[in-house]
């Protein structure tokens, strides 16, 4: 590996940091992804000389991810050369584990762009496949001599991402592919492997205690580890999501698990923690019903905030914390992925003027009807004629300040005028994710969505096979599509008991077709890896070795999923 004080070929991109650091206009040929990495330190309020406290992160406590990678990395660690480090992190780009020595390692121990702005890891985690940052990229000034390297770490059975492993050396001649990328990918690699062993033997055991819990007949039980459920026929009445979610908070507690049953639950819970060499996996919770039920409606939470995974979590924040300012507000993602149910949960009990282009894409909204403070929701902006996209143009070249929430959908390439609004409230947009992109929500979603039933009747219940038929489909609509899969079968289904994958629409149960791909697909396809090989995964620097457009390269990859 050879190291460079200052790699000639950074050299412009060092002096762009240094201009736009000092607020000086930037050269041409910055990469966007770079540019818009700065901008988000910046709104963050980073400092890049990392002066003044930084943010005391909580530190990490004992987590399957922990156990399963330290051995692991602990043999992997001699591995490294001089002047390199080896790090883990959590899914909260908390450090919980390094090895070696890098610049500033004692004072980030938290790797989140809002703490320390552009890195490997953040980059990593957000696009959920190996990332490279060097020198300059990097916006803190203790790292403009380092590359570095990241992993996602993924759940090898949710996909779930739960952290990365990075590897940090000096800098490196070139940018890319980084020297320490195999050592990375391979550690990578016999984490998730450790992690699959681990898996499969916990449910073994939580299956062996939750059949011996079940030899009684008719007896209600739930097992339960904080990622699978396993319901017995007699549990299905009184195993309401309360009484589960109560259940799963004591699957995963640390000392005690004792589960405290909301008020309505309609019966009680003997617990016994399942234990496997000294460790609880789980609970084998039985359940009794109470002499005397009443049931009290419970208000479900809203569709628009449901999900617990990390890009949801993060989408939301940030569309909450921009919506406390009543200003142009613009949501964006595929159909289906809930732009305008979040638009209304922002508004709260504001009614806002509603105008939806696919109606008619010639709104007819007299703009003055906003000088009086009441937000107009656009939806569908994709859809707008010429004229509105003008006027819209033009009202927030007046009123920048104007209450406007917009929901677009990215599809076709936008014209000029179309595309001057899109960079117009760029400054104040959020991208929800695709429902493929936080499978680990389905659980939390079907709950939500399903009807309420009807008075005496269980709520709608899913076996694991079907949770993971769901889990695995890609949804290419979304939200709204489970919606609609979730609300059929609660409507139409004749059967008792957990839906089983028998009765999933055939697409999802029997999972994405595969298709084969043309000679020139072939072809295409294999530029295409090629040219990400060789630029480390960098898939800007691949497109532009390619002499596409870097949304024409993700469409074409999204297209090459599942075929063959």
């Amino acid at each position: 590996m050879t190291i460079v004080e200052h790699s000639p070929a950074l050299a412009p991109l060092r002096q762009a940091r240094e201009r736009f650091l000092t607020g000086r206009p930037l050269p041409d040929g910055v990469p966007d992804e770079v540019l818009a990495a700065w901008r988000r330190a910046r709104f963050f309020g980073v400092r890049h000389d990392l002066d003044g406290p930084l943010h005391d992160p909580e530190p990490p406590v004992a987590s399957a991810l922990l156990e399963a990678a330290r051995p692991v990395l602990e043999r992997v660690a001699p591995a490294l050369g001089g002047h390199s480090a080896l790090l883990l992190t959590d899914e909260r780009l908390r450090v919980v584990w390094t090895a070696g020595e890098v610049p500033g390692g004692d004072r980030c121990r938290d790797l989140s762009e809002r703490e320390v702005g552009h890195n490997s890891a953040a980059l990593a985690l957000r696009t959920r496949c190996r990332a490279e940052v060097h020198g300059p990229e990097h916006f803190l000034d203790v790292w403009q001599d380092v590359s570095a390297v990241s992993v996602p770490l993924l759940a090898p059975e949710t996909g779930q991402a739960l952290g990365t492993v990075t590897v940090a050396t000096g800098l490196c001649a070139g940018c890319g592919p980084h020297p320490g990328a195999a050592l990375a990918e391979a550690a990578a690699v016999a984490v998730e492997a450790e992690l699959l062993a681990r898996s499969r033997t916990a449910e073994r055991v939580l299956l062996d205690a939750y059949t011996r819990a079940t030899d009684a007949p008719g007896r209600a039980v739930v097992a339960l580890d904080g990622r699978n459920r396993l319901i017995s026929e007699a549990a299905v009445r009184l195993a309401t999501p309360q009484v589960l979610a109560a259940l799963e908070r004591a699957s995963t507690g640390q000392e005690s698990y004792d589960a405290t049953l909301p008020d309505n639950a309609g019966c009680t819970a003997a617990i016994t923690p399942v234990r496997h060499e000294g460790r609880v996996l789980g609970i084998v919770a039985v359940l009794e019903a109470r002499a005397v039920e009443v049931p009290r409606p419970v208000p479900r939470p809203a569709l628009a905030l449901a999900g617990g995974s990390v890009p949801w979590r993060h989408a939301v924040a940030r569309a909450v914390e921009l919506a406390r300012v009543p200003e142009p507000l613009l949501l964006t993602g595929e159909r289906g992925t809930g732009k305008t149910a979040l638009a209304r949960e922002l508004l709260g009990e504001t009614v806002p003027l509603v105008a939806d282009a696919a109606e008619s894409p010639e709104l007819g909204v007299k703009y003055s009807e906003l000088a009086d403070g009441r937000p107009l929701l656009l939806r569908h902006a994709e859809r707008l004629a010429q004229p509105d996209v003008a006027a819209l143009n033009s009202l927030l070249d007046e009123h920048p300040d104007v209450h406007l929430l917009v929901t677009y959908t990215p599809g076709t390439p936008p014209g000029p005028c179309f595309q001057r609004l899109l960079d117009t409230l760029a400054a104040r947009s959020v991208a929800l994710p695709a429902l493929r992109e936080r499978r680990e929500d389905v659980r939390e979603l079907l709950p939500v969505l399903a009807p309420r039933p009807a008075p005496g009747q269980p709520p709608l219940s899913w076996t694991l096979d079907a949770l993971r038929a769901l889990e695995e489909h890609p949804w290419p609509g979304n939200v709204t599509e489970l919606a609609h899969v979730v609300r059929a079968l609660a409507e139409h289904r004749r059967v008792t008991g957990p839906v089983r994958r028998a009765e999933l629409p055939d697409p999802v149960r029997e999972g994405p077709a595969a298709r084969r791909l043309s000679p020139m697909e072939h072809a295409e396809r294999a530029a295409i890896l090629a040219a990400l090989r060789r630029h480390g995964g960098n898939k800007a620097r691949a497109a532009a070795a390619l002499g596409i457009g870097r949304a024409t390269l993700y469409r074409k990859l999204r297209g090459y999923q599942g075929v063959s």
